[in-house]
């Protein structure tokens, strides 16, 4: 026999016994709390055509799907990232002219990193979707309740890291700078490399003023003293706004009760290019990426055609499952075992009483005893 066909490919892997059922119980525990918020589930297809995540809707980059075709020659892609998936059935299926509408899913996506890392390719995500509604109430919410769903699984430490996309472009705006300098700067802004950033800006011809608050960009974190120190660094209107919509989710934030778990990092940029608001992400120790990722989107449905602010964010459950196992916080068990030994002649009897143990909700495992 193949012995390589015992064995999965790079990047995923097999999940059973305990692990599952735990994964299993953490999946219903993080559902309960989206639908405590009033989200209802959706499923949206593993696949779907090409350009439902073409570089046009700023999601993963191409290179990093998994692409095949049908019979008719079509372009199919394994979902890279729930968001614009649920953007093109919100389009398609829910009148978001009326009221906000509020959607849930649990599946996995799938992403070809090129250069593995450790990270899986196959991931099990939980997420929401708020489509319909622009105000700071909705990036409150969704903040609040991917806040709740790590209170719920028992980490207490951890933070959510808040930023806003229009305060990086309203300084890229205000230096002026050609699409290729600024994607050199995204990515050693990302990185954290204040040296690098100022290397790259130290040959351009730009206000001193922006240049400085660039490179201060990837230090640019803290509580919500920082909101006032940032406010205070820049003129431009567009990034003023961005940090009064911070302030204002801080405002809310403590009415939620949740705002010592709130951060806020103005060197943070998504790799997803839809998201046009406030980004933020859920770090915790024993991970070595977010277990929360989200932000603000208010163009991509109308990419599908119908145009409607939106927010949201999924959990990662891996990294989730990983952080809690790592700080020893442990997810209950699911229900008692209940194991049954019987020989042959005690067969009616045994199976009556496994009938009766399961008519109570219990677990019974019968085994037979060979003589």
């Amino acid at each position: 026999m193949n012995q390589k066909i015992l064995h999965t490919p790079e990047g995923v892997r097999d999940i059973y016994g305990d692990e599952c059922e735990r994964k299993q119980i953490l999946e219903h525990k993080l559902h309960q709390v989206l639908a405590s918020y009033g989200y209802r589930d959706i499923e949206t297809p593993t696949f779907e055509f090409f350009d439902v995540f073409g570089s046009d809707v700023g999601t993963i980059p191409s290179k990093d799907l998994y692409k095949f075709f049908d019979r008719e020659g079509n372009t199919l892609v394994l979902r890279p990232d729930f968001t614009p998936s649920i953007a093109r059935a919100a389009s398609r299926y829910f009148p978001v002219s009326e009221k906000p509408v509020r959607l849930c899913y649990l599946g996995r996506t799938f992403v070809n990193h090129q250069e593995h890392r450790g990270r899986l390719k196959e991931n099990t995500e939980i997420g929401a979707e708020l489509i319909g509604e622009g105000a700071v109430d909705a990036d409150a919410e969704i903040i609040a309740m991917a806040t709740s769903m790590l209170l719920c699984c028992g980490l207490t430490d951890f933070q959510i890291s808040i930023g806003h996309a229009g305060f990086y472009e309203s300084l890229v705006e205000e230096a002026g700078l050609d699409a290729q300098t600024e994607e050199k700067l995204r990515i050693l802004i990302h990185n954290h490399n204040p040296f690098g950033v100022e290397q790259l800006l130290s040959g351009i011809g730009m206000d001193p003023r922006i240049r400085t608050i660039l490179t201060q960009l990837t230090s640019m974190n803290g509580t919500g003293k920082m909101l006032e120190e940032a406010f205070s660094l820049t003129e431009g209107l567009k990034a003023q706004k961005a940090v009064c919509r911070l302030m204002d989710i801080l405002k809310l934030l403590k009415i939620y009760r949740l705002e010592r778990h709130a951060s806020f990092d103005f060197g943070m940029l998504s790799s997803y290019m839809y998201y046009t608001g406030v980004i933020f992400r859920g770090y915790t120790y024993g991970t070595g990426d977010a277990v929360v990722k989200g932000g603000r989107y208010d163009t991509l449905l109308g990419h599908f055609g119908k145009d409607a602010p939106s927010a949201g964010f999924v959990v990662v459950i891996g990294n989730l499952m990983n952080a809690l196992q790592r700080q020893k916080i442990a997810v209950e068990a699911g229900p008692e075992r209940i194991v049954i030994t019987y020989r042959a002649q005690e067969r009616e009897k045994a199976h009556q009483e496994a009938a009766r143990l399961r008519a109570e909700g219990k677990s019974v495992e019968m085994v037979l005893e060979h003589s």
